[in-house]
């Protein structure tokens, strides 16, 4: 029988994550109705774990209720990039995304509890390089992925090609590898971006469904 690993690298939402510089902090309020009880969550889009929808920096972007399922879903690769520093170049990055269309990158902020200005970002170089590989979804698990007050070039330069982005991501128990994903938004209608929680299961691949939504 074939045991598989499944590990879950989403950050946990709660006062006092980690939250990019301007963006809301997450507040929860319990309300006790007697026989059962509600909580009111004011959170940002961008809270937590989570992706951004092409039209988070194009006008005429895809909602994220409008990503497809395939970018979402599937085989993705895992490269650790730990030992890049603040800026993952093109060169970090050539000839180690061949093969694969979803791709997450394992930096040290994954050890991090509290935001840091110098966080490892993609340069505008290697998002340029990974727009021309086919690339459906890039993940990170640094803030942003790009560097601190940038210019938003990294992110228009990806998101143009359609590619999905998901930040904020916890690696630090998951090696370098192939792993088979898993990472679902909540149906936000017309919205630029969703908390998501998201899976990588290690393990046979007899059971996955090669979804083409």
């Amino acid at each position: 029988m074939t045991r598989e690993r499944i590990h879950d690298i989403t950050r946990p939402l709660a006062p006092g994550c980690v939250v990019y510089p301007g963006d809301i902090v997450p507040r929860f309020r319990q309300q006790d109705h007697g026989q059962y009880r509600i909580t009111d969550i004011r959170m940002s889009s961008h809270s937590g774990t989570h992706i951004d929808a092409p039209v988070h920096y194009l006008d005429h972007g895809a909602t994220v209720d409008q990503i497809p399922f395939s970018a979402l879903m599937g085989w993705c690769r895992v490269l650790d990039c730990s030992g890049s520093g603040s800026e993952i170049t093109a060169a970090d990055l050539g000839g180690k995304t061949r093969g694969t269309d979803k791709l997450l990158l394992k930096t040290a902020f994954s050890e991090k509890h509290e935001f840091s200005e110098e966080y490892p970002a993609l340069s505008v170089e290697a998002s340029r390089y990974l727009a021309g590989q086919g690339i459906a979804c890039i993940g990170t698990d640094a803030p942003s992925i790009e560097g601190y007050g940038s210019s938003g070039d990294v992110h228009r330069t990806l998101l143009s090609t359609g590619m999905v982005i998901i930040e904020l991501l916890d690696l630090a128990g998951v090696s370098e590898g192939e792993y088979w994903m898993i990472a679902l938004p909540l149906r936000l209608q017309g919205s630029d971006g969703s908390p998501c929680r998201v899976l990588l299961i290690e393990g046979d691949d007899r059971y996955r469904i090669p979804y083409r939504g």
